[in-house]
Formats: structure tokens, C-alpha cells, sequence
């Protein structure tokens, strides 16, 4: 049986998603197909996969109708971030009252926006979901692609995105090629309770040995960590009784929140920044991790993936109201001239605030404190930071600007 629709998505997670949300108020025909239908069943312990939500992906969220579905499951607001250096005088702190900000963020597993905009793409009558399928072949005409699908139906879409992940299938299918490097550091991801109560605050410590993050969740004594080292100590950590673990972070994290304890599992990925060379070819565009993987220092890697997918949406949508082709890499060169250039931005920043920590050197560790200090104190500079932080900053996408009867506040 063959299908024909407009846009076919490859990965329902996240960013797809978002990307067939965006097209809820057109006559656009979406095809989204994910290898894997998520369990709605949400366990008392939190996923250890979360993502600190900006407020222009609250924004996007809003913008789709999928902010009261992840609202309504879990969520967890923070008020304030505070950063030091082990061993040094290196410290800066941010709040949501200094921004006239009702929050600086949400901490939210990736599942729940995940099952909020299933949510919403579910009553959308432009889409059909096939879910759980996989793609067996794929083939590249000069009007279409052909798209060939693991339960015998075939599929043809103008255009095909590639929404999945960091190791794209879409992205290997047409050799697009990537720069990428090791960061050397594996992140462990866990839930922690912590002895005293976490006041909605997030916390990073730079040690000599790599960050560590602690993301509060909706329990006051429950944080989300992010522990990024060497591959070879994270496989150490990983294995030691529950014990030793809980002994080896408290010390690391300088005893901040008391003593700490394990809750569930503890999973550790490789951390590695990807960039591909081409977003876009013809017949084929890259959101998300397909086309760019960053250092999860600041967590800014799932908000780079929504404003790539409100980004395309928007380009798409300007191109078929002109009744352009959707689906010629010409008129998809305005999104990945785009969407590169924030990406490359974000790579930069990461990679520079990595190295600016890298490292026991005592000029370092001053140069360090000193800069911290200054930007805790010159007027404006620590706003400037927040605002980019908070994504009220940049070249945004309609749907990641403020939403129609949403006040900053």
C-alpha cells in the first residue's frame, strides 16, 4: 500500500514531534515513523533523561498546546543556579528575581514532552503515525523520496526529515558528512535524595576531574545529576556498590546538599559534539541531534533541537504559502544557514567554557575566579548571560517567542 504525504519525519521523540506539531494549522500532509511507541506509564522515580527546558521551549511547548500535558505529569520549576570551582574562590549565582523572572527554567524528563506533544499530534487530522515502524530502504527521486517501511507499506513525501538522533539513520542513508571530536568525558545519569532539601536551586561544581550537575525535581530532596568524567573512572563509579557511590559524590559535590543516595539506576553515555556538514539536501533536512550533538554543560542541547524544529516549521510553512517546492535544497537553504550558525555558536560556547575549566593550573584557577567575580558584578553582563541562557535572546523562531496571553512575569 503506498501513502503519499508531504513531509515524512524520521524519530518520533522530541524534536520529530515538535517538527509535526508545528504544522497543526496547515493543510500540509505529515507522516511521522518511530521505531519505538513510549510507555505512557510514568513510575514513581523519574527517568534518569531529563532536560533543563528554557523559556523559549516553554514557549514552543505553549505555542504547540503541549505545555499543560507536561505540566500536568512532571515537571519541576528552578528558581535560582549557583556555580563554583572546587577549591577556589570561582563562584557566580543567578536568580529568577534579579531576571523579574517567575522561574529561570524546568527541569523535565525527556519522556514527558515527549508523551505531551504525542499528545497533541494524536488529534492532529494532517498527520498519520506509524509507530512502532522502522524503515527498510529508502530512494531519492527528482520530485520525491521514496520511503519503504518494515510493516510493507511504502510512503513518498516531498520532503523527509531526519529527527532521529544522534546516530541518524537519514543522516548514514546520504553520507552527509560530520565533524566531530571526543570530549573525553562520559556523563553518569542517576536520581539522587539529598539529606537537606535542594530549595528548587540547581547547582554545578567544576572539579579537576569534570562537572557535576545537581537538576532539583519536583521532590524537595530529589535532584536529576549529570556527572561528566573520564570514561575509565565513570565505568569505576558505575560498578561500585551503592554504598561507595554514594561516598564518592557527596565528597565530590563538596557536601553541598549533606549526604547523598542512589535512587534506582545509574546509566553513563559518551559525551562526543557532532556537527554535520550539510542541515539540508535535496529532498532531506537534519533537525536535532542528527545534525548537531553538544556538551550537556548547560543542558542546552534538547532547546537547540526544538528551535531547530520550530525554525524548519516556519521556513516550510513561508515556502508552501508561496506555492515553492518544500522539498529543493534552494528553498531550504534560509533554514540551514540558520540553524548552523546557532548551533555553531552553542558548539563554541560549550567547547570554550569546557576548556576555560579544564585543568588544576593555579593561573587557571585564579583567571577563573577573577572572571566570575567580574561578571557577578559588572553591571548587566550576568543579565546578558541569563537572557541568552533563558533563550529570550537570538534569531528565534515565531513559535519560540512569547505566546498570546503569556506574560514573562
Amino acid at each position: 500500500m503506498m501513502q503519499s504525504v508531504d513531509i515524512a519525519i524520521v524519530g518520533g521523540g522530541m524534536v520529530g514531534l515538535a517538527l509535526a506539531a508545528a504544522f497543526k494549522d496547515t493543510d500540509l500532509r505529515i507522516a511521522v515513523i518511530e521505531g519505538k511507541i513510549p510507555d505512557d506509564t510514568l513510575d514513581e522515580l523519574p527517568d534518569v533523561r531529563v532536560s533543563a527546558l528554557s523559556r523559549s521551549t516553554e514557549m514552543i511547548l505553549r505555542n504547540l498546546n503541549a505545555w499543560d500535558g507536561v505540566m500536568s505529569r512532571r515537571a519541576a520549576p528552578y528558581s535560582a543556579m549557583e556555580v563554583w570551582e572546587q577549591d577556589s574562590f570561582a563562584r557566580i549565582e543567578f536568580s529568577a528575581n534579579q531576571m523579574t523572572q517567575p522561574n529561570l527554567g524546568h527541569i523535565v524528563e525527556n519522556r514527558v514532552i515527549q508523551l505531551a506533544l504525542l499528545d497533541q499530534v494524536k488529534k492532529q487530522i494532517n498527520v498519520s503515525l506509524h509507530m512502532p515502524v522502522t524503515i527498510q530502504n529508502i530512494a531519492v527521486g527528482e520530485s520525491e523520496a521514496w520511503l519503504t517501511l518494515s510493516d510493507g507499506q511504502a510512503v513518498t513525501a516531498k520532503l523527509v526529515v531526519g529527527a532521529d538522533g544522534a546516530n541518524s539513520w537519514v543522516r548514514k542513508q546520504f553520507d552527509i558528512p560530520l565533524t566531530h571530536w571526543d570530549y573525553g568525558h562520559s556523563a553518569i545519569v542517576a536520581n539522587v535524595r539529598t539529606a537537606e532539601s535542594h530549595d528548587s536551586i540547581a547547582r554545578q561544581i567544576f572539579t579537576p576531574l569534570g562537572p557535576l550537575a545537581f537538576l532539583p525535581m519536583q521532590d524537595p530532596n530529589l535532584s536529576s545529576i549529570v556527572w561528566s568524567t573520564d570514561p575509565n573512572r565513570a565505568e569505576r563509579l558505575l560498578e561500585m556498590p551503592d554504598d561507595k557511590f554514594n561516598q564518592a559524590l557527596t565528597t565530590e559535590f563538596d557536601g553541598r546538599l549533606g549526604l547523598c543516595e542512589l535512587q534506582g539506576e545509574r546509566q553513563a553515555f559518551p559525551l562526543k559534539m557532532r556537527y554535520a556538514r550539510d542541515f539540508v539536501l535535496d529532498r532531506v533536512a537534519l533537525v536535532g541531534d542528527a545534525a548537531h550533538t553538544i556538551h550537556p554543560l548547560a543542558g542546552q542541547g534538547v532547546n537547540l533541537g526544538l528551535l531547530d524544529a520550530a525554525a524548519l516549521a516556519q521556513e516550510v510553512i513561508a515556502q508552501w504559502q508561496n506555492g515553492e517546492d518544500i522539498g529543493a535544497k534552494r528553498n531550504l537553504r534560509g533554514y540551514e544557514r540558520w540553524r548552523k550558525a546557532e548551533a555553531a555558536k552553542m558548539i563554541a560556547a560549550m567547547q570554550g567554557f569546557k576548556d576555560l575549566f579544564e585543568g588544576n593550573n593555579p593561573a587557571k584557577k585564579l583567571v577563573r575566579g577573577i572572571g566570575m567575580k567580574l561578571v557577578g558584578q559588572l553591571p548587566g553582563a550576568k543579565d546578558e548571560i541569563m537572557k541568552r541562557a533563558l533563550g529570550l535572546k537570538g534569531d528565534l523562531p515565531d513559535l519560540a517567542k512569547m505566546a498570546r496571553g503569556v506574560h514573562e512575569s
